[in-house]
């Protein structure tokens, strides 16, 4: 499949779209980390266009207490693959989730 030709403006609105994405992911891990949001207010946002593309393991490590080795150890144990995004997440998988970062 073939690249796209894009237009100066069309590549410049794809550049800033973008940037405002990794802002706002920012702001959200941010947000998790200093306690403003908790994993059950993200998980009622999934379906967000930019919240939702959101890795599970990434926003699991922003939580206070948690590194790489003890996100490995609860994504293992729920069953979510290591590239799960947060839309991708079923109602079961999000439901040990909460139940086991209480």
């Amino acid at each position: 499949m073939a690249i796209p030709q894009l237009t100066p403006e069309e590549r410049a609105a794809a550049l800033e779209k973008a940037k405002q994405a990794r802002i706002l992911r920012a702001q959200v891990r941010e947000d998790l980390k200093s306690g403003k949001l908790s994993l059950e207010d993200l998980l009622e946002k999934k379906d967000d266009e930019v919240i939702g593309r959101m890795k599970v393991s990434t926003l699991i490590e922003t939580m206070p207490g948690y590194g790489k080795a003890k996100t490995e150890k609860v994504m293992a144990e729920l069953n979510i693959a290591p590239s799960r995004r947060l839309r991708g997440l079923g109602k079961r998988q999000e439901a040990a989730l909460l139940e086991r970062l209480k």
